[in-house]
C-alpha cells in the first residue's frame, strides 16, 4: 500500500505519576527529516526515537513532540537522613564552643536544611519505557493515517491514468483519417500549383510524411508507462521517487507527440496528456 507523506497523530496516556503525550506530524520532503522535541528529563530517549522512526518511515519532514507532566502529589514516605542530622548537630556544637554562643540549632531549622529529609525519586526508567511504548502506538496510528491518505491519492492517479489511455485511443483512431486528409491536402496544393508529379514520386513523398508524423511509438510507450505506474501503485511501499521518474518519462512522450503533430486532434491530445500528467505529478509529490 502506498502512503502519503502528510499525516498527523496524537496519543495521550494518564498514569498515577502524571501524563505523557506524543504528537507526530509530517509534510512532504525529498528525504526523511526527523525533528524530535523531548522534555529535558527524557532527553536521552532521542537516539532511540530517531531509530524507531527511521525503521518504519522512508520520507517526509517529521515533527515528533513528547510532553511530560508529572503530578505534584505529596510523597508517600518521608525519611530522615539521621547521619546527616548528627553531623549538623556536631558542627553546631563546635561552633558554639568556638563562639561561646549558647543558642541551639532548632528542629525547624534542621527540617529546612537541604538533605535532611529524603523523598523517593520518580522512577524515570519506568517513564522512559512507557514513553517508548506509547510512541509505538502513536506511530501505528500515524502510519494508518498515511495509508488512508495514500489510498485516496492512488484513486486520483488511477483516474488520470485512465484519462491518458483514453487520449491514446483517440489518437490511434484518428491517425488513418489524419494521414488521408494530409494526402488530400498535398494533392490539392499540387493541383492548384499545376505541378505534375508521377505517382511513384507522390507515393514516396507520402511515405516520408507518414514516417515523419508517425506517433505509434510514442503512443505505445505512453501505454507502457501507464502500466508501469499502475504496477508501482499496486506494489506499494516507498514508491514516490519511482513514480516521479515515470512522470518525467510520460511527459517526454507527450512532448514528442506534440512536436510531431500535423493535425488539431493530435495537438489537442498532446495538450490533454500534459494536463493529466501534471495533475498526477502534483499528487505524487505527496507520496512516500
Amino acid at each position: 500500500m502506498i502512503r502519503s507523506m502528510t499525516a498527523f497523530s496524537r496519543k495521550e496516556l494518564k498514569e498515577t505519576w502524571g501524563n505523557l503525550s506524543w504528537e507526530l506530524r509530517s509534510v512532504n520532503h525529498r528525504y526523511l527529516e526527523v525533528t524530535p522535541r523531548l522534555p529535558e528529563q527524557l532527553r536521552e530517549l532521542e537516539n532511540g526515537v530517531r531509530e524507531k522512526l527511521r525503521k518504519r518511515l522512508s520520507r517526509g519532514k517529521l515533527e515528533c513532540t513528547l510532553k511530560l507532566k508529572t503530578e505534584n502529589a505529596a510523597p508517600t514516605e518521608i525519611k530522615v537522613n539521621e547521619a546527616y542530622v548528627k553531623q549538623l548537630l556536631d558542627a553546631a556544637h563546635q561552633i558554639q564552643t568556638i563562639t561561646g554562643d549558647s543558642s541551639t540549632l532548632s528542629t525547624t531549622a534542621l527540617l529546612g536544611w537541604q538533605g535532611v529529609i529524603e523523598t523517593p525519586e520518580t522512577d524515570m526508567s519506568h517513564i522512559q519505557q512507557t514513553a517508548m511504548s506509547l510512541l509505538d502506538a502513536t506511530l501505528d496510528d500515524f502510519i494508518a493515517h498515511r495509508e488512508r491518505e495514500g489510498a485516496e491519492l492512488k484513486k486520483l492517479i488511477q483516474d488520470r491514468l485512465d484519462g491518458i489511455l483514453a487520449q491514446v485511443e483517440i489518437a490511434k483512431q484518428h491517425m488513418p483519417e489524419i494521414l488521408q486528409n494530409q494526402r488530400e491536402r498535398i494533392n490539392t496544393k499540387l493541383e492548384e500549383a499545376q505541378v505534375n508529379l508521377d505517382q511513384e514520386r507522390l507515393e514516396q513523398e507520402m511515405v516520408f510524411i507518414a514516417q515523419k508524423a508517425d506517433i505509434d511509438e510514442e503512443l505505445d510507450r505512453l501505454s507502457t508507462h501507464v502500466e508501469e505506474v499502475r504496477r508501482s501503485l499496486n506494489k506499494g511501499g516507498a514508491s514516490g521517487r519511482r513514480l516521479d521518474f515515470l512522470m518525467q518519462e510520460l511527459n517526454r512522450e507527450a512532448n514528442t507527440l506534440g512536436s510531431k503533430s500535423i493535425h488539431v486532434v493530435t495537438t489537442q491530445v498532446a495538450v490533454e496528456l500534459k494536463v493529466l500528467i501534471e495533475q498526477m505529478r502534483e499528487q505524487i509529490q505527496n507520496i512516500e
